[in-house]
């Protein structure tokens, strides 16, 4: 940051803050050097391009197994919607109670408050989708919307959003200043970047159907390549049953779980608890205290998908170096216990530093008989998800303890299945790699435009795109 203090006449303030805010965090001298960037380049803002920003409603709601798909923070990424991880659903009843949430294909979200606070993503499903109360539907008036979501994205799109946050621990941005934010006014560059938007898509939609597939060989391995629970409303058990589990409740007798073990105690390789295929390391909390605005990332549960690790929240290296042994090694598996049990992500290559948080464990295959992808697939199916979704507990955040991990049963297929699927596996990365270098090439032409100009991004758009292809 460049200053340390601005000095701003009244008018600025009652014109700039639309609540009267006066405090130095609002008028920062690099958020002030980044607004005076957008009226030298000739910017509007989101409201004079038309622009309309929706709140979804909040509805008491129940998850169902198979419905409308209902997303939340924890889905919207940075330039990408994830309905893969901790997909959610809602009856078709509440989503008519939340028909004015439903999602347009080209709507953009973004994030209003929480652990994702500020990020945002193009919505570019066919599907019918309910927006959570956490998000805003951003609807891009005369703006091209991949433009649009691709400038909220760059570091000066990003800095303008955190410029509006209140809130200490639980920031959260008003559509009433998102309104205000300048957006500049290009010719050509919204096109071409909407041309490089659409093939990062192509290329994560081909990844993620790699991706089906090796999950489809797992599943048809099982016999349950076609399966869905078949409802049933009750479930007679022996006391001994639930001595050993430890449970007596309902939800956790479900006949539905009963045919997911069997599936697995049936598979023609065999079968194992997770905790003699692996050792467990957990996290460590360092406490919000700790946070900085850069430095090493600190990796919590909302961080973390089967396909990527964002960056959020960093530590000092001062920290780092204190706390050095929960670094993640090459070949670990991390997987989350709290809040969204079940996320599994295979660090294939040295990761650079990071810090994972208490809610991760850090899993480290130990047995010949399953290869490292096999197992993050394992355990990111259906297979683990049901398992999870058994065992855990807690009403507001789910815990799902380290014992009952360890409990978890995995599938051991024959050996030559596992390399067919570490191979696909591995074909969808590489994919999903070119997708997300084309995202990122996108959001530094934008850059590249506020800084020298419209000619020099399509030029450098043109050049770093083309080894996308």
């Amino acid at each position: 940051m460049q200053g340390k203090c601005s000095i701003v006449n009244y008018r600025e303030v009652t014109g700039a803050s639309h609540s009267m805010r006066f405090d130095s965090d609002f008028f920062r001298p690099d958020y002030l050097k980044i607004q005076n960037q957008m009226v030298d380049i000739s910017s509007h803002t989101l409201e004079g391009h038309g622009v309309v920003i929706r709140h979804p409603k909040e509805i008491s709601r129940k998850y169902v197994d198979d419905g409308i798909a209902f997303l939340r923070a924890q889905n919207v990424r940075p330039m990408s919607v994830d309905l893969d991880s901790n997909a959610v659903f809602i009856s078709a009843e509440d989503a008519y109670e939340l028909q004015n949430n439903a999602l347009n294909r080209k709507d953009i979200l973004l994030t209003r408050t929480g652990a994702n606070f500020g990020q945002c993503a193009i919505y570019l499903e066919d599907r019918q989708a309910i927006a959570s109360s956490h998000t805003f539907i951003i609807r891009s008036g005369n703006l091209n919307p991949f433009f649009l979501a691709v400038f909220l994205n760059t570091r000066y799109g990003k800095m303008l959003i955190d410029k509006g946050a209140y809130g200490g621990a639980q920031p959260e941005v008003a559509p009433s200043f998102l309104y205000q934010i300048p957006v500049p006014t290009w010719d050509a560059l919204p096109t071409a970047i909407e041309n490089a938007y659409l093939r990062s898509h192509g290329l994560s939609q081909s990844a993620k159907a790699k991706y089906a597939d090796a999950n489809a060989i797992l599943l048809t391995e099982l016999s349950l390549a076609d399966w869905q629970p078949k409802p049933q409303h009750g479930s007679v058990r022996r006391f001994a049953e639930a001595w050993s589990a430890g449970r007596m409740d309902a939800e956790y007798f479900q006949p539905k779980y009963d045919a997911i073990i069997a599936a697995i105690r049936n598979c023609s390789g065999g079968y194992d608890t997770l905790g003699n295929l692996v050792s467990m390391r957990k996290g460590i909390e360092v406490g919000s205290p700790e946070y900085l605005d850069a430095g090493i990332p600190f990796v919590r549960v909302s961080n973390l998908s089967p396909f990527e690790i964002t960056e959020e929240k960093y530590i000092s290296p001062d920290l780092y170096a204190q706390i050095r042994q929960y670094q993640p090694e090459a070949g670990e598996i991390l997987l989350t216990k709290d809040a969204t049990p079940g996320i599994a992500h295979y660090l294939r290559e040295p990761p650079p530093p990071m810090i994972p948080a208490g809610g991760i464990l850090r899993l480290c295959p130990n047995d010949d008989r399953v290869n490292g992808d096999y197992l993050t697939l394992a355990l990111n199916s259906m297979l683990t998800r049901q398992q999870a979704e058994r065992d855990a507990g807690g009403s507001v955040i789910r815990h799902w303890r380290p014992d009952q991990i360890q409990g978890t049963l995995i599938p051991i297929l024959p050996a030559a299945m596992q390399s067919q699927i570490q191979g696909i596996v591995a074909e969808s990365f590489a994919l999903r790699r070119r997708s997300r270098r084309l995202l990122g090439c996108a959001k530094r032409a934008v850059e590249i435009a506020i800084e020298q100009g419209e000619p020099a991004a399509i030029a450098w758009l043109e050049a770093e795109g083309a080894d996308s292809h």
